[in-house]
């Protein structure tokens, strides 16, 4: 096994993860297989019970892991699956070493950071490096290790300790470090300043590592003399100093690290010169030359709590994102805080409480995410009964979908005390109740969590006709409550359609308005696994549904649902069994269409 550790100095928020899941794509392109490990020096077993603010959404993998939003991006630029254990705390590490010694499992040692925590550090690397993460059974050839914070932190020492012991335990050649720092511009003196790097590396090799590549964040190409003056300072060759300065789009990282050789620089410190071949980017390149062109704006409107922190919703954003390419559509966000909405708003606040509702009125389509706790729930309440009312495209995640049947029983079955219990115990109308297998004694690890089966009930529903008429899916979940199943059946008599369930038949997984252009709230996350060259089937609904291209949607989607044997020998579609030309709606044709070059466009296999 190989291992690059990507770590970074000087401030946090320089886009360690980024560069990791770039990294990652080149290896990848030039024929390696990869997987990804996220460090994270804080106490916290995961980052479940973390606020928002701190440090952007939750995550939540398959296995019901509830991990860093870098693992998202792991997931996405690699199109991997990754596992909780992929996610290494401080908390982590501590709490299953403090369980070893209760145990009695270190035989009366005294237990030392040097070299029990610092061990366990490095026994869980190895032991997770080698779990397949792309369907394949053996071990992948790389592992991408991100250390989360900065340099000298004090928290993080404990892991450089481990990582410096590390390089000894692989040996030579079998681990490559890559420091990303920070490159400023002064407006005073116009000039690129290395001092911020060279003192972060001076810190990391006081801990006994020399990076063997340091990745630049600047805003511009680094220059040449810059480039020499940190060889010189920090003992590392000017061919293995990258720059990453700022791009139109995230897609463009690859494009960049493989235009200034990084790879040969990694394989070299590797030994894989002789296994991998050049790197294949064409698809990012479409990609991003698709995304730089496109001039038909889509406005969605996203109405939640946490709109001051766009990293809150980042798996959302990503997921609008991939279905805009899909769709051919430049994505416009307008962030509503949903407390504006609020009617008390209009008298303590009325410019903010004017701003927001002309956001709302003047979008395309509105998305309620997910999220927990009372405030902004009116808001989004009205934001849903806006979207109803007025025909416009609407899509409700988690707390979202439940707010759909709140809102829907108060204002269509007129019972308006109807809430959920999380945020009224004693409403005589429960729309939301808690699940009989959770309770709110504990928050860490309690709630129904990870990749669960969905049954669709209605086989010509919207939602179904977009995953491709397949008669179940499989989603992520991260809640508590769910649509009181006592009610269902009014719902369903006043236009509340439920079209999907889980395998009892009445835990609610999916409602819709059937004669709404677009009216869909699902119980589950879609948003953890859209990527970009397989966007979401409900984002893409959403967005087609925006922009007027809903029916060219559920076309493609039922051209795109053919058969063919995967490895188990069960039937699953297959886009690239329908030849050249089949299916190719009007909303493809129109993607490409907003390209400058028509002939380059018409490859491009994203749209």
């Amino acid at each position: 096994m190989k291992y690059v550790v990507v770590m970074g100095g000087v401030i946090s928020g320089l886009g360690k993860g980024v560069t990791a899941s770039s990294i990652g794509v080149v290896l990848k392109a030039c024929g390696l297989r990869v997987t990804s490990i996220k460090i994270d020096p804080y106490f916290n077993a995961d980052a479940g019970t973390i606020s928002p603010h701190e440090h952007g959404e939750v995550f939540v993998l398959d296995d019901g892991g509830e991990a860093d939003l870098d693992l998202g991006n792991y997931e996405r630029f690699l199109d991997i699956k990754l596992t909780r254990d992929h996610s290494i705390t401080a908390g982590k590490i501590h709490h299953y070493v403090y369980e070893k010694e209760r145990r009695g499992d270190y035989l009366g040692q005294t237990v030392q950071v040097i070299p029990h925590i610092t061990n366990e550090i490095q026994d869980w690397i190895e032991r997770v490096a080698i779990v397949p993460v792309d369907g394949e059974v053996d071990p992948a050839d790389v592992c991408i290790i991100e250390l989360g914070g900065t340099i000298g932190d004090i928290e993080s020492t404990q892991f450089i300790e481990a990582f410096s012991q590390f390089s000894y335990r692989v040996g030579a050649g079998n681990l490559c470090v890559v420091h990303v720092g920070l490159v400023p511009v002064l407006n005073v003196v116009g000039e690129q300043k290395t001092k911020p790097t060279q003192n972060s590396i001076r810190k990391l090799r006081e801990y006994g590592l020399t990076p063997n590549i340091i990745a630049c964040r600047c805003t511009k190409e680094l220059e040449r003399s810059v480039k020499e003056k940190l060889s010189l300072f920090c003992h590392v060759p000017v061919a293995n100093i990258f720059t990453l300065c700022d791009v139109s789009n995230i897609w463009r990282v690859p494009l960049l690290l493989r235009d200034q050789k990084a790879h040969e620089a990694i394989l070299k410190v590797l030994n894989l010169e002789s296994v991998a071949g050049e790197p294949n980017l064409e698809e990012w390149t479409a990609r991003a030359d698709l995304y730089d062109t496109l001039q038909e704006t889509v406005r969605i409107a996203m109405v939640g709590k946490y709109t001051g922190v766009s990293d809150t919703y980042l798996s959302v954003m990503k997921a609008l994102l991939h279905a805009c390419i899909a769709c051919g559509r430049k994505l416009v966000v307008d962030w509503v805080p949903s407390t504006d909405l609020e009617d008390s708003t209009a008298t303590v606040a009325p410019d903010a409480y004017n701003t927001a509702w002309s956001l709302l009125r003047g979008a395309d389509g509105i998305l309620v995410p997910g999220g927990f706790g009372e405030r902004g729930v009116e808001g989004k309440i009205l934001a849903v009964k806006y979207a109803r009312e007025n025909d416009v495209p609407f899509l409700g995640i988690c707390l979202g979908m439940q707010l759909t049947a709140v809102e829907f029983a108060r204002h269509v079955l007129k019972l308006p005390d109807a809430n959920s219990t999380e945020f009224d115990a004693k409403t005589e109308n429960p729309c939301v109740t808690i699940m009989p297998e959770c309770s709110n004694e504990g928050k860490g690890g309690t709630m129904r969590r990870g990749s669960k089966r969905i049954f669709f009930k209605v086989a010509g529903s919207k939602s179904a006709k977009l995953y491709g008429s397949v008669s179940h899916i499989d989603e992520r979940f991260r809640h508590r409550y769910q649509v009181n199943p006592n009610m269902v059946q009014l719902f369903e008599n006043s236009g509340l359609q439920v079209v999907g369930t889980d395998k009892t038949g009445e835990r609610v997984q999916i409602v819709e308005i059937p004669n709404h252009r677009f009216f869909v709230g699902v119980q589950f996350h879609p948003e953890f696994k859209s990527r970009p060259s397989k966007p979401s089937a409900l984002f893409v609904g959403l967005i087609a549904a925006s922009c007027g291209q809903l029916d060219d949607a559920l076309q493609d989607a039922a051209c795109n649902h053919e058969p063919q044997q995967n490895r188990r020998g069960e039937k699953r579609l297959a886009a690239s069994d329908l030849g050249d030309g089949t299916c190719r709606s009007k909303r493809q044709v129109k993607a490409c269409s907003n390209s400058n070059d028509t002939d380059e466009a018409q490859d491009v296999t994203t749209c």
